[in-house]
This record gives C-alpha cells, structure tokens and sequence, in this order.
C-alpha cells in the first residue's frame, strides 16, 4: 500500500492509502491544512487538538451544507422528471387525439368523393 507525506499545521505525518489515490490524499490533506491556517489566522494559537478539531467540525460543517443541497437538487430533479413525464403523456394523448380525428377527416373526404363520383362520373377521357 503507497505511503504519501502530507503536512497539517506544520507538522508531516505519513499516511497510507490505496494505489493511484495518493495525489488526492494530497489534494485533501492541503484543503484540511487551508482550514486548520484559516481558523489559526481568525483565532489565533489555540492549541492544535482544538485548532485541528475545530478544523474538523467546520469540514464537516461544509459537508453537511452540500449534503443538504444535494438532497434539494435530487427533489428537483425529482419534480422535473414527474413534469417531464406528464407532459409525455399529455403529448401523446394529444397525438392519438389529433390522429383520431385526422382519421376521421379523412374518412369524411372520402365519404365525400364517393358521393361526388356516383352523382358525377367523370366523362371518358
């Protein structure tokens, strides 16, 4: 299992993690230590348990925000999926309506032209 050196509050600590995942852990440790500098800049020293649970909690914070928009993005989309599908079956009622009578015209036309030719034959050409 690879092993990546990551620094949080100045301090490195060596990490393990699955193969191919090693510039993400990267990537994490970096936003973390973005967060534990940002809370140390508005706080000051405060001790690195609590700076670094502090940290945590806000993380976390963060994450249950986007949570809770995902929910309200999938009820969305949710909502529009039901539109969607009832304005696909409104469509295709109207189709076979307009087919209906469609049929129902052209039936008529031909009503019409049988009269028309039994009334009037044409004369021979």
């Amino acid at each position: 299992m690879p092993e990546v050196n990551v620094e949080i509050n100045g301090r490195r600590y060596r990490m393990a993690c699955e193969e191919g995942q090693q510039q993400h852990l990267i990537g994490l440790a970096k936003r973390f230590n973005d967060q534990v500098e940002g809370l140390k800049g508005a706080v000051g020293e405060i001790g690195d348990n609590r700076l670094t649970v502090m940290a945590g909690i806000a993380v976390l914070d963060e994450l249950a925000e986007a949570e809770r928009r995902i929910r309200a993005l999938e009820e969305q989309v949710g909502e529009l999926t039901r539109a969607g599908q009832e304005i696909a079956t409104e469509y295709e009622t109207l189709e076979q309506r307009f087919a209906e009578r469609l049929a129902a015209a052209a039936a008529r036309l031909e009503s019409v032209a049988d009269t028309l030719d039994a009334a009037a034959p044409l004369p021979p050409s």
